[in-house]
């Protein structure tokens, strides 16, 4: 089969899987990112919306408009604090949507805005929002086209939260997708993991944590043109926001039928999310990345593509964390620093909710 041939094969086979979701309520754990928000999408907006351009459930749609390929990518950012150290929700909705249309191999180039504002919102933070959102813009080299503004009552919002939608251009030749990875194949990160997760965190305030720490989020687009340029061999690429790397390794070793085995030891992270996720209780394979990608290429590539990657400095920490195997199929692997293997599951629970 061909890697379009595979990916319709697979995609059938998921078809007949039947997901339900069990709460009667939508909880937190629905916006995670991990197991219950895979299920919430499958069991009622996939079955709702089914279409041969949704059912991939990539970061972006891959439409064909006459000869041109495009992409298009929609995105709701609620993060709390609006404001936290490296960034704002302003340019975090413009780097979250530029990275999900780089991501699928796409060249950005248009955004929507749509802000919902509480009642009693102070104006100059607003612009301190959209100022921030116009240099992020700049930076990506995209352009802000249209959007919208709802202003809802005092109390029914928390300040601002803004949704957006991107849209890409894709060279012919680029066809990405988690259902073509295969085993043999490797797979990196980009730098290291979990910085944009804690960094919000700690700007609650809730935590008697300090930590030097500044969130992660950054476009990746420039980041990804020249990796494809150096191996062509990429098969798939996400971006590691919500339910972390672990979430991403978790949906392309299921898409894939795969087993995806990381080497805990290689994983880059840096000290201060180590040491603030074990006071938390948590794993920084599931904490929020803004500006990391998990690539998955072929093999015999790993170095072209590793090297490419350093070569920017989003990418100057890249490593390889793992590589692709047959079996057990739909499953992740850890070999752990301790010596032993565990499996790394999706996120159950939501123990960071609202950090994009």
């Amino acid at each position: 089969m061909n890697r379009e041939e595979l990916v319709l094969d697979r995609i059938d086979r998921a078809r007949r899987r039947r997901p339900k979701v069990k709460e009667e309520r939508i909880t937190l754990a629905h916006g995670s990112g991990g197991k219950a928000s895979r299920t919430l999408t499958e069991a009622v907006f996939l079955e709702a919306f089914r279409n041969p351009l949704l059912e991939p459930l990539e970061d972006a749609a891959v439409l064909s408009v006459g000869r041109e390929r495009l992409a298009l990518t929609t995105d709701s950012f609620v993060v709390s604090p609006l404001f936290f150290p490296g960034g704002d929700i302003g340019d975090l909705a413009v780097n979250g949507t530029v990275n999900d249309l780089a991501v699928c191999g796409a060249r950005p180039l248009y955004l929507t805005a749509g802000f919902i504002l509480e009642e009693g919102f102070p104006v100059a933070d607003l612009i301190r929002i959209t100022d921030s959102m116009t240099a992020a813009a700049r930076a990506a080299g995209v352009s802000v086209v249209t959007g919208d503004t709802k202003v809802v009552e005092r109390g029914k919002a928390d300040g601002c939260y803004i949704n957006t939608a991107g849209v890409g251009v894709l060279d012919p030749s680029v066809r990405l997708g988690a259902a073509t990875v295969r085993p043999g194949d490797a797979v990196i990160v980009s730098g290291p993991i979990g910085e944009h997760g804690i960094t919000v965190m700690l700007a609650r305030g809730e935590l008697d944590l300090e930590a030097d720490l500044t969130s992660d989020t950054a476009p990746v687009h420039g980041l990804v043109a020249g990796l494809l340029a150096a191996a062509p061999g990429v098969r798939a690429m996400r971006d590691a926001t919500r339910g972390g790397v672990a979430t991403i390794l978790n949906e392309v070793a299921r898409a894939a039928e795969v087993a995806v085995v990381v080497d805990e030891a290689a994983i880059p992270v840096r000290t201060e999310v180590r040491g603030a996720s074990e006071l938390l209780g948590i794993d920084p394979l599931y904490v929020a990345c803004e500006g990391r990608i998990v690539v998955f290429v072929d093999g015999a590539e790993a170095e072209a593509a590793l090297s490419a990657l350093r070569g920017h400095p989003l990418g100057a920490q890249a490593a390889v964390i793992g590589r692709v195997k047959a079996d057990p199929p739909g499953l992740v692997l850890l070999n752990t620093v301790f010596g032993g293997t565990r499996i790394c599951d999706l996120l159950v629970g939501d123990p960071l909710p609202r950090i994009c």
